[in-house]
């Protein structure tokens, strides 16, 4: 059974950084496209970032270019999402996502972490 746990969540500042991280357990993720969502109040769920577990794919909405960074740990097995320069509009829960298929089919989600952004 996959199982995916968020932490790293909170509040910060207009500028801050906060690193979310996604430990994985349950299965072997080498085949695997892991990914963060993110869905903000009233808004669709949004693929914000996903990394191919060998790390070398990687994918980034625009909004968060120059900005966010996925990167993952193989040993630890355990994906993290390093956030810069955050913005009000980055106010979000965020999910960790797992793709077995590298099709874009995110079959298995962690339960989310809030991020708040304040002006």
């Amino acid at each position: 059974q996959v199982q995916l746990v968020e932490s790293g969540g909170g509040s910060v500042q207009a500028g801050g950084s906060l690193r979310l991280s996604c430990a994985a357990s349950g299965s072997t993720f080498s085949n695997y496209v892991m990914g963060w969502f993110r869905q903000a109040p009233g808004k669709e769920r949004e693929y914000v970032t996903g990394i191919s577990w060998n790390g070398r794919s990687t994918y980034y909405v625009g909004s968060v270019k120059g900005r966010f960074t996925i990167s993952g740990d193989n040993a630890k097995n355990t994906v993290y999402l390093q956030m810069n320069s955050l913005k009000p509009e980055d106010t979000a829960v965020y999910y960790c996502a797992a793709d077995p298929t590298s099709q874009g089919a995110f079959r298995y989600w962690g339960q989310g972490t809030q991020v708040t952004v304040s002006s």
